[in-house]
């Protein structure tokens, strides 16, 4: 589907480090500001334990997993709106993503400097949330000017719905409040509001980079950023970039495991990352399973089986007649998809069945 989350945040919080524990690419990491200049781009795998069960019971040729873009955005600075720093090419290249990663220091070091002095996560978020509803805010008002005089005197109905969403979005960011912030009713204007690609209407994940004795249980400072953050639909989540490049190094599954067990982690912090990217953009995964592939596929959290069989094919969509369909726990139970059906559990599904997160699907269509 060509998604993208763009990794934010001030110089030296850790942003690069996490990018290179992400993604095979190695960004520049180095102790100074502006070490990444170009944004770099890593195409990274969705983590899907799912996958390997299914694969343990059909023996496919091939499995193939669903993917995020992750792309390493260079640091923000303040001043950004006005071009300080390299800020203009950098919002540029946050509004091209579908979702903001937004990494935050949360962790002591006296070897590794901080633009501003001193180690305060709020104040970062803050600096970097005014720079981004500030550009949006020059959007906003570019736009007012462009419809207020028609949907005031002309009676344009369009101008002045696009009007009213305008005036919602440049209140809250007179008030300090990010787009994400305004919720809207109806579809028309879910749609304008959507059309804008505003910077601050992008979901956020804040994700607080501490020390590792802190990577478990976080810190006074992540529950300062829990706090900034509590109105906003936003996701959290707390994880030690130096541990996670650490554990990167491990060659082996089973090496990883038992080091995350030793220092009491179930799952790495880049997994963790990885599946709220792809929650924060409001995805869930179908599967399908045969002697040739196992597979994940992606489609936005509530869509109906036609348009989830468009994911695969367009021609599927065209000509859907059906889908057959087996929740992933039955498929496990009973261990092949003959004797699910033979178990009379293989669901028989029309155009309005919506699809569930880890259903096993096969589409009948005709075109």
């Amino acid at each position: 589907m060509g998604l993208q989350c763009g990794i934010v945040g001030l110089p030296n919080v850790g942003k690069s480090t996490l990018f290179n524990c992400l993604s095979s690419g190695k960004a520049q990491s180095a102790n100074f500001p502006f070490c990444t200049i170009e944004p770099n781009v890593g195409v990274i795998t969705v983590p899907d334990e799912r996958l390997s069960a299914l694969a343990e019971l059909v023996h496919p040729q091939k499995i193939v997993p669903t993917t995020v873009e992750i792309v390493d955005i260079a640091g923000l600075v303040k001043g950004a709106s006005r071009g300080e720093g390299l800020g203009n090419k950098f919002l540029a290249n946050i509004r091209e993503t579908d979702a903001i990663i937004h990494v935050l220091r949360c962790f002591e070091d006296e070897n590794i400097v901080h633009v501003d002095g001193r180690i305060d996560p709020v104040r970062d978020k803050e600096i970097i949330d005014a720079e981004l509803q500030i550009k949006d805010l020059e959007t906003v008002e570019s736009r007012i000017s462009k419809v207020q005089k028609q949907a005031q005197t002309g009676g344009d109905k369009a101008a002045r719905l696009q009007f009213d969403v305008l005036s919602r979005y440049r209140e809250a960011l007179l008030q300090g409040r990010s787009a994400r912030t305004v919720a809207f009713d109806t579809k028309d204007e879910q749609r304008i509001a959507q059309e804008l690609y505003l910077l601050t209407a992008k979901p956020v994940l804040y994700v607080c980079n501490v020390d590792e004795a802190c990577a478990s249980e976080g810190n006074d400072l992540v529950e300062a950023v829990r706090a900034a953050a509590r109105d906003e639909d936003a996701e959290i989540l707390v994880l030690a970039a130096k541990l996670e490049s650490e554990i990167a190094e491990f060659d082996s599954y089973e090496e990883r495991q038992l080091f995350l067990a030793e220092i009491g982690l179930a799952e790495s912090g880049v997994n963790r990352l990885i599946k709220s990217a792809y929650k924060l953009l409001r995805l869930e995964t179908f599967l399908t399973a045969g002697p040739q592939e196992v597979r994940a596929w992606t489609y936005p959290r509530g869509s109906k089986a036609p348009q989830c069989a468009g994911v695969i094919h367009s021609d599927f969509e065209k000509g859907f007649i059906r889908a057959e369909v087996i929740k992933y726990e039955d498929y496990i139970r009973y261990g092949s998809e003959a004797a699910v059906r033979e178990a009379g559990r293989m669901g028989v599904e029309g155009k309005d069945y919506v699809v569930k997160d880890g259903d096993v699907m096969h589409f009948r269509f005709n075109v």
